[in-house]
């Protein structure tokens, strides 16, 4: 049972103002002067209200790897961020690539109760692009999978990507491919171009990602089914998606909020933080996502949250682990990237990061309008205040953020999961608060 909360004076975000009653799991009713005996009174006055974000890009690394994160901290952290659901990537050991694991996967989330945790299952035996996994089983399991991706690894094999493609259809699954060429990417460690000879470090170049997402969507549409391009970077890559909707083909895509803010550049102090795949490219790349963002040629943004060990950033770049937190900064960053420059709007930001990913995914109870009946699920947001970024504000275990030292808009001051809070004051709540079991 849910938390009866009153919430007063929030803003929506078509620029009405309303209260929310809140009351097992659901909103039971909205309007202006609300009252309700007993309920837990919140002011929202100058608040945001939005839909809970969705994440369709998180690393979990539980199980296998919870020296870095697991499914309890990176949601916590994902609620700190106003998140109130995550897609789980199957990069974890042992792979999420039968039933059995990514059940495991489910029953961590609901144990934890900061966010909805809905695992991604690997599209092939391992990650190792030789034979397909248990895509059926993993569909039909209780964890009800429809994403799967070999996310760290590209399906490079077109043959079985075209039977993975095949195969999905039965059941209204997308195909979510890590678009990098493996054969054009050994020993990759930034963008390609002047920057990269310039610091002695092997360049990645654009065209490894645009050719595998060209080919995907011709494969996507000879078989007619659902594709889904992770982390777009390149200014080629948006030119391609738009080419394939333009042909009616069924594509999504996304951007990262990093690649909406960050450029190559950030690896002259060959600072690992800025370590990351696919590397940061260049400001006409950036510029490009960002219209892409705008323009619905890219429909979501998803953080590609990879905590790490101290140790696998604190050493040369050569050698250090690929990959940032994102989860409690991502909004802060969308915000400065395409919100406060008049690109995007409060609405666009619901169905991005909201409503849309939920969508793809096929999530239900998430991403709906915030109105009399729909499950409880929604964040309260102060887009005027600034902040400066720093590990205080980081909820997971990974500490490998970018943003560290650097001035942020906007902060999460409360946010609810299925009716309950899970943030407060825009700190987090302690686990026996949530309902967390275990």
């Amino acid at each position: 049972m849910g938390e009866r909360i009153l919430i007063g004076g929030a803003t929506l975000a078509d620029g009405s103002r309303t209260d929310l009653l809140l009351e097992d799991g659901r909103i039971v009713e909205t309007g202006t002067g609300l009252s309700s005996a007993g309920a837990t009174p919140i002011d929202a006055d100058g608040l945001l209200a939005l839909p809970g974000l969705v994440d369709l890009h998180t690393h979990l690394r539980e199980p296998g790897y919870e020296q870095s994160e697991t499914v309890l901290t990176g949601t916590r952290a994902a609620a700190a961020g106003g998140f109130t659901a995550v897609f789980a990537m199957a990069n974890t050991s042992p792979v999420a690539d039968t039933a059995g694991v990514v059940e495991q996967v489910l029953s961590l989330g609901e144990a934890a109760g900061y966010a909805t945790v809905r695992p991604i299952g690997a599209v092939t035996v391992g990650l190792e692009g030789e034979r397909l996994a248990e895509l059926g089983a993993m569909a039909q399991s209780r964890a009800r999978v429809r994403v799967f991706s070999d996310d760290g690894k590209c399906v490079s094999d077109p043959l079985l990507m075209r039977r993975a493609l095949e195969y999905v259809k039965a059941f209204d699954g997308v195909i979510a491919q890590h678009a990098q060429e493996p054969r054009l990417t050994q020993g990759a460690q930034m963008n390609e171009g002047a920057l990269s000879g310039e610091l002695g470090l092997t360049g990645w170049p654009a065209v490894a990602e645009e050719s595998i997402i060209a080919r995907d969507v011709l494969l996507a549409e000879h078989v007619g089914s659902r594709l889904h391009v992770c982390h777009v970077s390149t200014a080629g890559s948006v030119d391609v998606i738009r080419w394939a909707k333009a042909r009616g083909i069924d594509v999504t895509a996304e951007v990262t909020p990093h690649h909406l803010a960050l450029t190559e550049e950030l690896a002259t102090g060959y600072d690992a933080r800025y370590k990351v795949n696919p590397p940061l490219r260049r400001r006409e790349d950036v510029e490009a996502l960002r219209a892409g963002l705008a323009d619905g040629t890219i429909d979501i943004v998803a953080t590609d949250h990879a905590p790490h060990p101290v140790e696998a950033k604190d050493c040369e770049w050569d050698a250090a682990a690929f990959g940032m937190v994102g989860l409690e900064s991502a909004l802060s960053v969308v915000q400065a990237s395409v919100v406060d420059n008049g690109m995007l709007d409060w609405a666009d930001i619901a169905r991005v990061l909201s409503a849309t990913p939920a969508r793809i995914g096929r999530l239900e109870g998430h991403g709906s309008p915030l109105e009399a009946g729909a499950p409880a699920n929604l964040f309260l947001y102060d887009p005027t205040v600034s902040r400066s970024f720093s590990t205080a504000d980081l909820a997971g275990k990974g500490v490998n953020s970018p943003y560290l030292g650097l001035t942020l808009p906007g902060r999460v001051v409360a946010t609810f999961h299925q009716g309950r809070a899970t943030v407060l004051d825009g700190a987090v709540r302690d686990a026996e608060e949530v309902g967390a079991r275990g």
